[in-house]
């Protein structure tokens, strides 16, 4: 059968995966995760000539983000629910057939549901056609995961699917051409940040927007529920289910934001954040005495010591691993009863999260005084996914020799990298502002436009360096939604993509001087270099 994968950052030998995964699937995962994408593309065609003539149907368009979101790292490593994800594609597809074809319309042959392997598609191609193909597919695989999480929570954008289904379907085309893929890469950009925007309103409609609060990083006494991934539904499900019950639930991973939406931290027995970023989950749940729920991704093969009380929700999936249907989280909840729990509290550490756009603009005045005054000199966006491969320590030191009167922002799980460091403050003001998870890009993207407004400068004039570590697809679509912006100067790591050819990324280069990292010494020289620059 044979499989080659090269969508997230650990990519064997930084070109590809040709065994396992190194995220741990396997050849018939990858496989079946392939053709779902081939399928989608089936589904998309049909879809994309419907919604030219006003026609659209949402069960076509959830299904499309749902597979799609399925794909990602570390998500479904589950045969038998990608074998029933195709089998809905091929239903899905003749509903998109039939909705295209009503009227007088004409059938119209479409181009066939199998994509070629990327091999194939060099030798027929050349490698930069291959490396935009991918570079667009990641970044719509983005788009949807996004969307889908927005949609969960009642926020839908026709014109959100519609692109879906227009990239997808180019994609599947016979011609393609660079110009054309560029294009949709940067449309790409620009419909994930209307995905971001839907998902921001969906999560502070339902919570409220995001306040500082200081959240526990040590456990106390009592049963206990670890939570990780992106979905605060489920959160909050949970912690409704929960309550009265003598369990205390934990945040992990990408969850720890979770403690500063105000609907969410008004639960007391939202006890605090166990634990760090998705990588260290094997040992951190062998270690945790209770139950353990994966929303979203990223989920790795449990050891057997846990693989009897971790669930999945969603569209995560694992062979072996109970999957939560219908928000029922009565076995969870029957888990952690039969758990031992923690046994002693903790002593209390804790670290601040909630600093969303609002928190920050409502202290704007403030900020633009200190920078004026000349004690904010530089703000660092330090942040992204986290994971295993050597060489994010990068991160670690960048942050820690950041100068004192710089401000850093962060949000994702790369924060773990150094939030429970201590950075003081200027003038009240943290230096250290933990915006969310990555999807609020978008919180950051706000504040940086708004501190531009108020300097009447552009957001590349600004004192302002952006360091992101990337790890899946997400992360791609959050890339290309900031040079859809046209913001320059991104340092990338701990390495570039190993999709992205030579020339592609001379042409990233290029237009937007995005360039990799390289030591934090070096780095933090050119980043403050430029401040000094702009100053004369």
């Amino acid at each position: 059968m044979g499989m080659f994968c090269w969508q997230c950052e650990q990519a064997a030998k930084g070109t590809g995966c040709t065994v396992k995964g190194v995220c741990g699937k396997d050849e018939n995962t990858a496989f079946l995760q392939d053709e779902l994408i081939s399928a989608v593309k089936g589904v998309s065609q049909y879809a994309s000539r419907a919604a030219k003539a006003g026609k659209r149907d949402e069960e076509i368009d959830v299904f499309v983000a749902e597979a799609l979101f399925s794909t990602l790292t570390n998500v479904n490593f589950d045969p038998a629910r990608l074998e029933n994800w195709l089998k809905k594609a091929g239903e899905m597809k003749a509903k998109a057939k039939a909705m295209y074809e009503t009227g007088d319309r004409k059938p119209e042959e479409v181009a066939p549901d199998k994509w070629p392997s990327i091999s194939a598609r060099k030798e027929k191609y050349g490698e930069d056609i291959v490396s935009l193909q991918e570079l667009l597919t990641y970044g719509v695989k983005g788009i949807a995961a996004y969307a889908d999480h927005a949609c969960i929570l009642g926020q839908t954008d026709a014109e959100v699917f519609r692109f879906i289904h227009d990239a997808m379907s180019y994609l599947a085309e016979e011609e393609q051409t660079m110009e054309r893929l560029f294009e949709l890469a940067m449309q790409a950009g620009a419909v994930n940040l209307r995905a971001m925007e839907l998902l921001d309103g969906a999560n502070t409609g339902a919570y409220g927007h995001p306040v500082p609060a200081k959240v526990r990083v040590t456990p106390v006494k009592g049963k206990a529920i670890v939570i990780s991934g992106h979905d605060l539904k489920d959160l909050e499900e949970l912690l409704k289910q929960t309550e009265g019950k003598g369990i205390n639930v934990y945040t992990h991973g990408e969850m720890l934001p979770a403690h500063g939406y105000p609907e969410l931290k008004k639960y007391p027995h939202l006890a605090g954040n166990y634990g760090g970023a998705w990588q260290d989950q094997v040992k951190e749940f062998d270690a945790f005495p209770g139950a353990v729920v994966m929303t979203t991704n990223c989920i790795q093969k449990p050891r057997e010591s846990y693989q009897g009380r971790i669930f999945t929700t969603g569209l995560v999936a694992m062979p072996g691993v109970r999957h939560v249907t219908n928000a029922d989280f009565s076995p969870v909840i029957e888990a952690a009863l039969k758990a031992p729990g923690f046994d002693e509290d903790v002593p209390e550490q804790t670290v601040l999260v909630g600093f969303g756009r609002n928190t920050v603009m409502s202290v704007a005045g403030q900020v633009i005084d200190a920078v004026k005054a000349g004690k904010i000199k530089h703000f660092f966006l330090i942040g992204g996914c986290d994971g295993a491969k050597s060489g994010r320590n990068y991160y670690t030191e960048l942050a820690m020799a950041a100068p004192r009167d710089s401000v850093i922002l962060t949000l994702a799980c790369g924060k773990y990298r150094f939030n429970k460091l201590e950075f003081g403050d200027i003038d009240g003001i943290p230096r250290l502002l933990d915006i969310g998870q990555c999807n609020d890009a978008y919180s950051a993207i706000k504040i940086a436009v708004a501190l531009a407004e108020a300097f009447g400068v552009g957001v590349n004039d600004l004192p302002l360096s952006l360091v992101l570590s990337w790890y899946e697809q997400k992360a791609v679509s959050i890339l290309l939604t900031l040079l859809h912006l046209g913001i320059k100067n991104i340092r990338l790591g701990p390495s570039l993509p190993a999709f992205l050819s030579p020339n592609v990324a001379g042409v990233l280069v290029e237009k937007f001087n995005i360039m990799p990292i390289t030591t934090p010494e070096a780095d933090l020289k050119a980043m403050l270099g430029n401040d000094a620059e702009a100053a004369a």
